[in-house]
């Protein structure tokens, strides 16, 4: 993986080689092994290079084609590049380098912008052609790597992060208060918005053109979750193809230069592409896991028991987190979007141990997304069993006896299970599955915000930005929600957090449930093999490793990768959280009910409520804001 940069004026005028310069040493985290840089004229890339494929200095980017007219500066992995070349080469190209980047370029000429469909892999990329000044920013199928642009009427700015364009001189810091309020609702920013008014993100297998001030864009990619009844394929048949097409994808992406491994929490999609590649490789897999102290947020033991059982070289510690005001900053600043989901915590510590031992690896995000491994799935049918109920007993009875509950501070409590669960029951199937993972409600942010604030969003709601997705979908109600999973909250929260954690420890993640043909090929298989008599989550995959990793961890409950917050709020934290949230820092930023926000932190470290998600949703957007609007991120810079 790399970090990527550039600028294109709209005029005559050159671009700035110390600006530019200036931008791309912002992403040194994500390329530690060098820089480079493409300037002629109105048009400039950047380049950090992480070296995983030909460590050579020929593959030192930006890269060009012999006479030099097409450039391309990119971040990412293109996993069949070697089948390309072979037939580019049989074609008459002729190559400088063995990296994966240049058979872009010579994908490009043979094929023009029609290329993209020939790539498999995960990838994010400017490519200019001088023959026509025309600029293509390219976003891979899922959205595994990030990419952000700016326009404004004289130029155009792009970047794999959005600090790299702050550095371009008087780009404006205004919030978009649309996505702010989007942030609060589901902890995470809504593609392609982001936080900042004028900057944006290329979406997933989307690409933009750019020429002579205008900017197009196109797509060139999109699945459908729609069962293909027309397919006559027994269930075994199926399965066998999902498991030659899983194990095709990790067979792909195991292609490296470098040493290489795979995170291991000790769940079942983790634990299943450590038994692939175990059977791929003719050396030991490495494996990297990590715990807490905190008992049910420990999951090392499950980890060691795929570990002895694949007979893996595995590496594990509990860690002790020093989480005070430096390490949040830190967080922030490589999130940066901003993401509060904390399950970031444990990614960058798990980064940063795998990181001393190898430079990739591979993990199972993604299967939860394609494979209906999400309780929410259960909870469609589950609420349809529970509507039965009068609405009188449920509304006045039920929900009245389950708000009573005491809060828990245990990994994803029963008794924030139930009360989310009602809340959600009587709204609509699509209402309901937004909401379970809500985590400020459209009538707890109007408490949340102050009366100016509050008429500047109007009427407007987060389900109003989602809703499009489900109506795309026009379909099962079970393919609706995996299809909406899988194009919005994957990219925007999920793999967020693995990009961003990974990359800041200059490690590459590659995540082979998200191969582009293994997704294509599950979008049409019958709902049954992925929700099971309803209940049975993933039953594809736990039929296909049967008898390939043991029984408990096959039977084992989702728990999620997430970290104490509840409690650490109430304990080390607590200092922090109420300096940081104090009515005078939360005055400055001018959209709160102070007022409402002190008592949230009260009614939490009392024990009266869990309100752990809530209060660090603003902690970290309270953080963010002082390092990117009010004083600049320069100052934050690791």
């Amino acid at each position: 993986m790399c970090g990527i940069t550039g600028i294109k004026n709209f005029d005559s005028q050159c671009v700035p080689p110390d600006i530019l310069a200036k931008m791309t040493r912002m992403l040194k985290h994500r390329g530690p092994d060098g820089e480079g840089f493409y300037i002629k004229d109105n048009i400039g890339f950047g380049h950090r290079r992480l070296k995983i494929i030909d460590l050579s200095e020929r593959g030192r980017q930006p890269l060009s084609n012999e006479n030099d007219t097409i450039w391309i500066t990119f971040n990412g992995e293109i996993y069949n590049f070697q089948s390309i070349s072979d037939i580019l080469k049989k074609r008459g190209h002729v190559f400088k380098s063995c990296t994966d980047s240049e058979v872009i370029i010579h994908a490009y000429e043979e094929w023009g912008i029609q290329c993209l469909e020939r790539l498999n892999g995960i990838f994010a990329f400017a490519l200019y052609d001088e023959r026509d000044k025309t600029l293509f920013l390219v976003r891979d199928r899922l959205g595994v790597k990030p990419l952000f642009y700016y326009k404004s009427q004289n130029y155009f700015l792009f970047a794999s992060e959005i600090k790299a364009i702050l550095a371009y001189p008087n780009v404006p810091r205004e919030i978009n208060e649309t996505c702010l309020h989007n942030y609060f609702s589901l902890n995470y920013v809504t593609a392609p918005l982001t936080l900042f008014k004028n900057i944006f993100q290329v979406m997933p297998g989307n690409y933009l053109k750019i020429n002579a001030g205008n900017c197009e864009i196109n797509s060139y990619w999109d699945v459908s979750f729609v069962e293909n009844c027309a397919e006559k394929r027994s269930d075994n048949e199926w399965l066998e193809g999902f498991d030659y097409q899983l194990r095709k994808a990790v067979q792909r992406q195991i292609v490296s230069d470098v040493p290489f491994g795979v995170f291991l929490s000790g769940g079942l999609d983790s634990s299943s592409i450590a038994y692939y590649m175990k059977n791929l490789m003719n050396t030991k897999v490495k494996t990297f896991s990590i715990g807490f102290e905190e008992k049910s947020f420990n999951e090392l033991s499950d980890a060691e028991l795929v570990a002895r059982h694949l007979e893996t070289e595995h590496y594990s510690k509990v860690v002790i987190p020093k989480i005070d005001e430096n390490f949040i900053k830190k967080i922030i600043w490589h999130s940066e979007e901003p993401t509060a989901d904390s399950s970031m915590i444990p990614m960058y510590f798990l980064s940063e141990m795998a990181h001393s031992q190898v430079s990739m690896v591979l993990s199972g995000d993604g299967a939860d997304e394609i494979l209906a491994g999400y309780e929410t799935y259960q909870a469609y049918y589950l609420r349809k069993l529970y509507r039965f109920i009068p609405r009188f007993l449920r509304v006045n009875v039920i929900k009245k006896m389950i708000d009573i509950l005491p809060a828990s501070m245990s990994k994803v409590s029963l008794d924030y299970k139930l009360k989310t669960f009602v809340r959600g029951a009587e709204l609509s199937w699509m209402e309901a599955h937004f909401y379970w993972r809500v985590i400020f409600d459209e009538q707890f942010k109007r408490l949340l915000y102050n009366e100016e604030f509050s008429k500047q969003i109007g009427s407007y709601t987060t389900f109003d930005f989602i809703k499009p997705y489900f109506g795309k979908a026009g379909k099962s109600v079970l393919n609706a929600m995996l299809e909406v999973d899988t194009k919005f909250y994957l990219p925007n929260d999920m793999l967020v957090k693995v990009d961003r954690a990974s990359m800041a420890h200059s490690l590459e993640a590659r995540v082979p449930f998200l191969d582009h043909e293994l997704v294509e090929f599950v979008a049409k298989m019958p709902e049954r093999l992925k929700l099971n008599n309803y209940f049975q989550k993933k039953f594809m995959l736990k039929h296909v490793m049967k008898n390939r990793l043991p029984r408990k961890i096959l039977q084992k409950k989702k728990e999620g990768f997430n970290v104490p917050i509840n409690v650490w709020i109430q304990g080390p934290l607590k200092e922090m959280v109420l300096d940081t949230l104090s009515t005078r820092n939360l005055e400055k930023i001018g959209i709160f009910n102070t007022q409402f926000i002190q008592r949230l932190i009260y009614q939490h470290i009392k024990g009266e409520c869990d309100f752990s998600f809530q209060i660090w949703s603003l902690l970290i957007f309270v953080n963010w804001w002082n390092m990117f609007i009010d004083t600049g991120n320069e100052s934050f810079a690791v």
